[in-house]
């Protein structure tokens, strides 16, 4: 079963922006737009700002027992793929 993340940041312009990380059969897929865009962009490397966010979501539920140790430790793995110490 598919587990799916939603959040919207706003930019310095104060654009709106969707960003949605999807993981299937052990792949994350991390997709984004802003509000005023028709399609979504999707990205093979995800922002670092996406991926600490997702970090804190993930926590967040699993201290709530939404989210898997599995999860965390996937996306952990990906910060320190990209260079950031968390």
């Amino acid at each position: 079963m598919p587990s799916q993340h939603i959040w919207t940041t706003r930019d310095e312009d104060g654009r709106k922006r969707e960003v949605r990380v999807t993981k299937f059969g052990g792949h994350w897929k991390f997709q984004a737009k802003y509000r005023d865009e028709p399609d979504w962009t999707y990205y093979e490397v995800p922002l670092r700002a996406d991926l600490r966010e997702l970090r804190e979501i993930i926590f967040r539920k699993y201290q709530r027992k939404r989210a898997s140790a599995e999860d965390m430790a996937s996306v952990d793995k990906m910060l320190r793929e990209q260079g950031c110490e968390e």
